[in-house]
């Protein structure tokens, strides 16, 4: 049974993800109509007339298409964004409210369906006629869809966002809009409230919003006072490291917008979510009973972005200041009521921040306020750190050069290296691996302090790791791996280097560069298909548009010598959700190739660098940018 919670509550927090998905990145667009909206409307801050035609059309048209072009993308790359925004262009017209949530579908739907045709044409295209074929398919497809989203979905879903809106609009003139936070605060600690607040108060808010030029439901999420509430009342009432840094949290909380941060206090202590929920309420409560509101997103969650949002007029800064300030009271009551008469909480608040990560199936982006201390007491004796990945010869060795450059510019003495998993050496104290190999690298040794990375070329933990070190580790001269020393002329040259590719897939991508090792001489054929295997079992997506596509461990007996075959793609190609322009295909025979891919690490760690080679048009240009 607990099982099935877990992977329903994981489905929904994935559904939630790819919902916020589509919206996060264009909150931008959101605010600055929201923006244009406060200052120019006949009852703005700076009426003007002209200016005001831009409303109708941005909300219509422009965040409706950012939003299928989006799930578009997430799907299928930038050619299922392109798709997804045509279709979506169907719904938009087929409707006379704001689209938001056709756009969720049409998006997602058109790259599913682009990418879908394109593995059916998988290598089934003579050469030459790629373009014209890529071309024309996206163009029918998505006018098909278009027509479909005109004459069907486009009514159905106006008709539901009209339903919802009713339903909306009777909840609070009911007074009972302050029972949503009995599902929103439990919602946000569990990280289910990305599919309620992104996949439908944010859309039907914005509708609210042009229609009455103001939304209570954008604060329904958003108020800040709850969290502050809690925080406070753990500052005065809390013990331990909970009282240290609830103080710091909730001004990161508060005027950062990070609500994440206090999550991990109220999993320390589940009591707390009733102050939560109690908060939300009487805030919301208030906000309904002044008639508070914003006039788009406020997106993050801080106390200045509300302030940004709220429409002109002192009533509605009264009201939304108001909202915020009962919500917080209410909280830190509660909670104080809380702390002051509960038992002391069995659970640390480093052990709440790892079952925070947990939860959310990832690693937080505010756990190092909590962790930093328990991890500074480990650096003081660090001599061996290991980066690791399945194969020990891609992105363990990337990485791992990466940081020991790190670590040698701090003049700090502690050795890196890199190696498979199965490798790892018993004396090994720090070890890095991508999130996904964590789970098997802290198996096979379990003593180790283990630290995950998304990112292997721009990764915040590295600069975290070095200050720890630095603190805890006696300056001397850096420890260098002398395999790195080996001559790389003869593994990169120019005749690797192939311009201007296009590929409808990433697995297209890969084979297509495997073949050109294979015929190099670098590998046997078999390795081709482990290069498949190895990055569907994990991606080999480096970060920064990079991606480093090589063998299984397995495979290493298939590499003849070692190479490097580097793919431009202009164009992009999509690596699981992530957009792929520069593809290093690798074959490494003992460590001839770790110079390489430490040269390709430190080129390819500046983003810059990656978007001046993916613009360069000979081959030359590129490999003197890896020399230099």
């Amino acid at each position: 049974m607990t099982t099935e919670k877990g992977n329903t509550r994981q489905g929904v927090q994935k559904f939630g993800n790819f919902l916020s998905s589509m919206v996060l990145p264009n909150i931008g667009a959101f605010i600055a109509w929201g923006l244009i909206t406060a200052l120019f409307i006949p009852d703005g801050w700076l009426p003007n007339k002209a200016l005001a035609e831009l409303v109708t059309p941005m909300v219509n048209y422009l965040l409706p298409l950012l939003i299928g072009f989006s799930g578009g993308k997430l799907v299928h790359g930038h050619r299922g964004g392109v798709v997804g925004a045509i279709a979506t262009m169907g719904v938009i017209v087929g409707s006379d409210v704001p689209m938001f949530l056709g756009a969720m579908i049409m998006g997602p739907l058109a790259g599913y369906l682009m990418k879908k045709f394109d593995a059916l044409l998988e290598g089934k295209i003579k050469a030459g006629l790629e373009m014209l074929v890529n071309n024309f398919s996206a163009g029918i497809l998505g006018g098909i869809l278009t027509i479909i989203g005109l004459k069907g979905v486009g009514p159905i879903m106006a008709g539901l966002n009209n339903v919802l809106a009713s339903a909306v609009d009777w909840i609070v003139n009911a007074n009972l809009l302050p029972l949503a936070s009995i599902f929103i605060e439990p919602g946000k600690v569990l990280f289910l409230n990305n599919a309620i607040n992104q996949g439908i108060l944010t859309p039907l808010g914005v509708q609210q919003a042009a229609d009455s030029g103001k939304s209570i439901l954008f604060l329904l999420e958003a108020n800040p006072g709850p969290g502050l509430g809690i925080l406070m009342a753990l500052s005065i009432f809390g013990s331990g490291a909970a009282k240290r840094t609830a103080p710091g949290a909730a001004i990161i909380q508060f005027f950062g917008g990070i609500h994440e941060i206090y999550f991990p206090y109220i999993l320390m202590k589940p009591a707390l979510l009733i102050a939560a929920i109690a908060g939300g309420m009487s805030g919301v409560f208030t906000l309904t009973l002044l008639d508070g509101g914003l006039i788009s997103p406020a997106s993050p969650g801080s106390i200045l972005a509300v302030l940004a949002s709220t429409p002109k007029g002192l009533g509605n800064y009264g009201a939304n200041i108001a909202g915020v300030v009962v919500a917080a009271v209410v909280s830190f009551l509660v909670a104080a009521l809380i702390l002051k008469f509960s038992k002391k909480s069995d659970t640390s608040i480093e052990e709440a921040s790892e079952k925070m990560a947990a939860m959310k199936g990832k690693e937080s982006s505010v756990a190092g306020h909590f962790t930093n201390e328990a991890t500074s007491v480990i650096a003081a004796d660090v001599k061996k750190i290991v980066f690791a990945c399945d194969a020990g010869m891609g992105s363990s060795a990337m990485g791992a050069s990466l940081l020991r450059k790190k670590i040698k510019q701090a003049n700090i003495a502690v050795t890196v290296t890199n190696t498979a998993i199965s490798q790892l050496p018993e004396d090994a104290q720090i070890i890095i691996t991508q999130r996904e190999l964590t789970p098997r690298a802290t198996t096979k040794r379990p003593n180790a302090h283990h630290i995950s990375v998304d990112n292997f070329l721009d990764s915040p933990e590295y600069d975290k790791l070095v200050a720890l070190l630095a603190q805890g580790v006696k300056p001397t001269e850096a420890v260098v791996n002398q395999s790195e020393s080996t001559t790389n002329q003869a593994i990169l040259n120019q005749e690797n280097v192939y311009l201007n590719q296009r590929f409808a897939t990433k697995e297209a991508a890969i084979r297509f560069a495997g073949e050109k090792l294979v015929e190099k001489g670098y590998v046997s054929t078999s390795y081709v298909e482990s290069m498949l295997v190895r990055d569907a079992n994990l991606s080999t997506y480096m970060g920064n548009f990079v991606a480093i596509p090589h063998g299984t461990e397995a495979a290493k007996a298939a590499v003849i010598q070692s190479g490097v075959v580097i793919v431009q793609i202009p164009e992009g190609v999509d690596f699981d959700g992530n957009e792929t322009r520069l593809l290093f295909a690798i074959a490494g025979a003992d460590n001839d190739h770790l110079g390489i891919l430490a040269m390709i690490a430190e080129t390819c760690a500046d983003v810059a660098a990656v978007h001046a080679m993916v613009a360069e048009t000979s081959a030359a240009a590129i490999i003197t940018r890896l020399e230099q």
